[in-house]
């Protein structure tokens, strides 16, 4: 990442709804016209609804806090550390909302096997994450970020440490 004063508002989620939405409207697309082998438990169908209505419900809170209530792309151009709100609870609401959305897509489908690509979208947020935004925070905000990334997750919400 080039250095600037301010992260880009958007930071690697283009790239991320790119590659991860992709790989999500394939799986479903070859599912929905039954290219790919189909894994289903009557029973577990109506828990894989729940789990994907949750999901949902999860995406809608981390990325409406992390917008609106938090108003983090004025806190990007103001060069400011936000870890309050939804961010006390991860590090990326918004790329962690995106996994949510698409982990919601999956278990609608009702596939056991499409459940593989559950590990896949946070690997991928912290493939692209590392290398770029996070190091970029690191070194602007140095211990304090460091501090920070020990007691918050980094894609799936949960109790800070603290």
């Amino acid at each position: 990442m080039k250095s600037k004063d301010h992260l880009s508002i958007y930071g690697i989620g283009p790239l991320y709804v790119s590659i991860s939405g992709g790989m999500t409207v394939v799986v479903c697309l070859l599912e929905h016209f039954r290219n790919l082998p189909y894994f289903a438990i009557p029973a577990v169908s109506v828990l894989l609804k729940i789990i994907g209505g949750i999901c949902f419900l999860i995406a809608a809170s981390l990325w409406l806090n992390a917008l609106f209530v938090q108003r983090i792309a004025k806190h990007i151009v103001e060069n400011k550390l936000v870890t309050t709100g939804a961010y006390a609870w991860v590090r990326n609401p918004i790329y962690s909302a995106i996994m949510f959305i698409m982990w919601a897509v999956l278990a609608w489908m009702g596939n056991l096997y499409l459940l593989l690509l559950f590990p896949v979208y946070p690997l991928l947020m912290t493939a692209l994450l590392k290398p770029t935004e996070e190091k970029w925070l690191a070194q602007q905000y140095g211990q304090e970020y460091l501090a920070y990334c020990k007691n918050v997750n980094r894609c799936i919400p949960w109790i800070p440490k603290r």
